[in-house]
């Protein structure tokens, strides 16, 4: 094994990429702190996927066994008309590409807390603070904390999402990153009134979407409002009244279980609300700053391979820099190796909206062509191509524990 002169790493971000990129660290012999700017792990969550390449990854991390216990286990989507009658109902397989009794479906706070349990007595949590200032030296990384405390890393790692802080810090602005999808979205919980379980409905009308998704029975039930903005509604995130009023008014319907979507969305203590979007990143790294997961390539909830992504890219992250002695070549490898993987995600979502958003008549009409009389959607074979597009490298020489 090469012998890495950078071993003490700090980790901005708690939630996939982050305590996933810590455990392999862990075992390379890597000394690990995580800043975390939430007060704990945010639990709970709507369902994400593990597909593919990703699930090679959970199977190393000997994860595979729990979270096939957590399991979510959606069996049907269903396709309404605008007045509520079902278009059409699939499997989950045929929208993805994936493998039916393979793909595993869990909650995103089930998967945090199965990672934070995997490092929490081996790695350094600073929860309730985050990175104000980067100074990177050349040879090591002074970072002081939001808290005032002032601590000497010889890396520093942002995994910290979408909106990163640890980017704009060390890159610029977002907006030069940022590629916008066409679309915002509200994420929220409800009562079950209608008695789902394992199941997702999704409601269309140009360039708008309602979803509900339900997991076990008696449950709360997840649901989400999607809708077509040209510009992003930067205004808006300053204000959670903002948020709901801009959502209320992009859904003046009636029909179906849109009023009360949105009086459980004007309700909600759980609101997430956000636009579609992707990070686009000439350079994932400079210096001794390098990022992960969505901080350096979102591929947006469209894709449903965000925390796939995310789990290889942290393997792989990890990996190199235990078999480089020198951290720039690593950056460099882990960026070869994972960006062409990182790029074919991110193709699966579309600007035009795609299978659970059409953004004009014509397309929500040619998608519901396609629904009527195919039982597998063409997308699903570029899905399923892509969640495999990479054949993780082997770095169990470099393991140390």
């Amino acid at each position: 094994m090469n012998s890495p002169t950078a071993r003490r790493i700090l980790i901005s971000g708690a939630s996939i990429a982050g305590p996933a990129l810590a455990y392999w660290l862990v075992r390379y012999g890597f000394e690990v702190t995580v800043v975390e700017k939430a007060a704990q792990l945010r639990g709970g969550g709507y369902a994400i996927d593990i597909r593919g390449t990703a699930r090679d990854v959970a199977g190393r991390m000997g994860l595979l066994p729990r979270l096939q216990r957590l399991h979510v286990d959606t069996r049907q989507i269903t396709f309404l008309h605008p007045d509520g009658s079902v278009l059409t109902r699939l499997r989950p397989e045929a929208l993805t590409g994936g493998a039916e009794g393979l793909d595993l479906e869990v909650r995103r706070g089930d998967l945090a807390d199965c990672l934070y349990e995997l490092v929490e007595d081996e790695v350094e949590f600073l929860f309730n603070d985050s990175i104000a200032v980067l100074d990177d030296r050349g040879d090591r990384v002074e970072v002081t904390f939001g808290s005032g405390v002032r601590r000497t890393f010889d890396l520093v790692i942002g995994a910290d999402g979408l909106h990163s802080n640890t980017r704009g810090l060390a890159f610029g602005p977002e907006e030069r990153y940022h590629r916008y999808l066409g679309f915002c979205f509200a994420g929220f919980t409800l009562p079950d009134d209608l008695g789902l379980r394992h199941e997702g409905v999704l409601w269309n009308e140009p360039g708008r979407a309602a979803a509900l998704y339900a997991h076990d029975p008696g449950e709360p039930i997840h649901g989400f409002l999607v809708f077509a903005r040209d510009e992003p509604p930067f205004a808006a995130f300053r204000s959670p009244r903002a948020q709901r009023d801009l959502v209320a008014s992009a859904f003046p319907d009636t029909r179906w279980e849109i009023p009360r979507l949105v009086a459980a969305m004007r309700a909600a203590d759980d609101l997430f609300f956000d636009v579609v979007s992707q990070i686009h990143m000439p350079a994932w790294s400079t210096g001794r700053v390098a990022l992960v997961g969505d901080a350096a390539h979102a591929t947006s909830f469209m894709s449903g391979q965000g925390s796939s992504v995310s789990l290889v890219a942290a393997y792989v992250l990890a990996g190199e820099l235990a078999t480089h002695t020198d951290h720039a070549a690593a950056f460099a490898a882990y960026e070869k190796t994972v960006r062409p993987f990182a790029e074919q995600n991110q193709a699966l979502a579309t600007e035009g909206g795609g299978v659970v958003a059409p953004r004009t008549r014509r397309q929500l009409d040619a998608r519901n062509a396609l629904l009527r009389t195919q039982t597998t959607l063409p997308s699903s074979a570029e899905g399923g191509a892509a969640t495999t597009a990479l054949t993780l490298p082997g770095y169990e020489h470099a393991l140390t524990r």
